[in-house]
């Protein structure tokens, strides 16, 4: 690929394509970040002659395995495990591992693309992967979640390592999967080394890591109400997802004064217009973590609630809106609706969770606009701090990792404004644009400083 490829936006997403064949979330993603990359990099040739992006956008390597277990019936069953190892210039390779029927590489891949410039926002020295199975732990009992994992980490131990490749969770992977997974890592190692984040406090986990993400989402929501003189408190909001990303967003909405309306899941949303008080989010909590059911359920235990099956919450009239759910799930209708009634501000919990038309609706609208890759950086930011307090056998009072969650937000926020700025639009911050530069220069710079690795 010559440097006249590289200067070339379409041509260099037609390679992406033709190198990734079959692979539309991976396409998707590397376009999103090369548009406003591309304009960045318009007066820096060193930039274009090092190939810098076309080396982001290749994977380091693409592990993949099978994976054999046994379920409760005698039967053997197979599934497919990846790792992707996107980049890891500014530090070990960090993202989680995510079990669900529709996990394919091309997701992976996509994930660990994005996770790359997520983690390098943070300030932290964490380079991006991301992993996975199209396992289904969905009503699969816990010994054979346990044996699913305990065969999945002994094809992927050989592979990780707390200074090379540091998995989290994801969906699907909570703390039941996290403690099966590090308990073999921990049999066929013979090592107690924080290789994994998310772990239980009993065994080296860190507070509020699974509040993080969720909260984090919150806190970026709030300084970008901040830009305009406003908060949070009696903006209605609406949340998709009903796992941990979605009820602590919920819950740090509701602190900060504002009334959340709506949760979802695979099956369809709630709507509750009373709002979602502390005591309603601890029971879909006790609901998702413990009895593993739907959020259909609500409705027969909160009065005046409504349950709209296979539908996403978009349609309901809000100030805010925090898509935290899945990738595209908020589609460029759905952002039209939300602009049309009134939605000031949108904050991803989730990972892309809106299409490449919906991003270019809420930038026309020039509404608040926050991409996952800054927005919900909490998550992996509380993660490194987890390595942090592993490496040095120590652990954080909550109030000291609440005050550096917020701090980190807030670096985030500030560097989105740096690269935000729009030509003719003062006041405003493309936030996209923002992160995408912020997080793309400290990369680029530290590939640089190697030479051609």
């Amino acid at each position: 690929m010559t440097t006249a490829d590289h200067v070339d936006l379409p041509r260099f997403i037609a390679g992406v394509e033709r190198r990734n064949p079959g692979q539309p979330e991976f396409v998707q993603a590397v376009h999103e970040v090369a548009q406003d990359i591309f304009e960045f990099m318009a007066d820096k040739p060193l930039y274009h002659e090092a190939q810098i992006l076309r080396r982001i956008a290749e994977p380091d390597r693409v592990i993949s395995f099978r994976v054999c277990w046994q379920d409760d019936q005698g039967n053997i069953r197979v599934q497919r495990g990846w790792r992707v190892q996107n980049n890891n210039s500014i530090g070990p390779y960090k993202g989680g591992i995510r079990f669900h029927p529709s996990v394919t590489e091309s997701i992976l891949k996509f994930l660990a693309f994005e996770q790359t410039f997520k983690n390098a926002l943070t300030g932290l020295p964490m380079g991006g992967g991301k992993g996975g199975s199209n396992f289904n732990p969905k009503g699969k009992s816990n010994n054979e979640v346990m044996r699913f994992c305990q065969s999945f980490m002994t094809e992927l131990y050989r592979h990780i390592g707390a200074d090379i490749d540091v998995p989290a969770g994801d969906i699907g992977v909570g703390g039941r999967e996290i403690g099966y997974m590090f308990g073999q890592y921990k049999r066929l190692t013979n090592e107690f080394t924080g290789v994994l984040t998310g772990k239980g406090l009993e065994y080296g986990g860190s507070l509020i890591r699974t509040e993080a993400t969720g909260y984090g989402a919150t806190y970026f929501l709030a300084n970008m109400l901040k830009t305009k003189g406003q908060d949070l408190v009696g903006k209605v909001a609406v949340i998709s997802g009903s796992g941990n990303v979605a009820t602590h967003a919920a819950e740090k909405v509701t602190m900060l004064g504002g009334k959340v309306v709506t949760l979802s899941d695979s099956a369809g949303f709630v709507h509750d217009p009373a709002g979602m008080t502390q005591e309603k989010i601890d029971w879909v909590k006790q609901l998702k973590n413990v009895r593993r059911g739907r959020i259909s359920e609500y409705v027969d235990q909160f009065a005046g609630s409504t349950f709209h099956a296979g539908k996403t919450p978009w349609g309901v009239t809000c100030d805010v809106a925090l898509p935290c759910a899945t990738q595209n799930e908020l589609l460029g209708e759905d952002a039209r609706t939300l602009v049309a009634n009134g939605c000031m501000a949108v904050s991803e919990g989730a990972n892309m969770p809106t299409d490449l038309e919906g991003v270019h609706v809420f930038k026309e609208a020039r509404i608040l606009y926050a991409p996952g890759k800054a927005a919900n950086a909490g998550g992996v930011a509380v993660s490194g701090l987890e390595m942090s307090q592993n490496s040095a056998r120590i652990s954080w009072k909550e109030a000291e990792l609440q005050a550096l969650l917020q701090g980190i937000m807030d670096d985030i926020h500030r560097r989105c404004e740096e690269y935000g700025g729009v030509a003719g639009a003062p006041g405003y911050i493309d936030y996209v644009k923002g992160a995408n530069i912020a997080g793309f220069k400290k990369v680029a710079d530290a590939m640089l400083a190697y030479g051609v690795v």
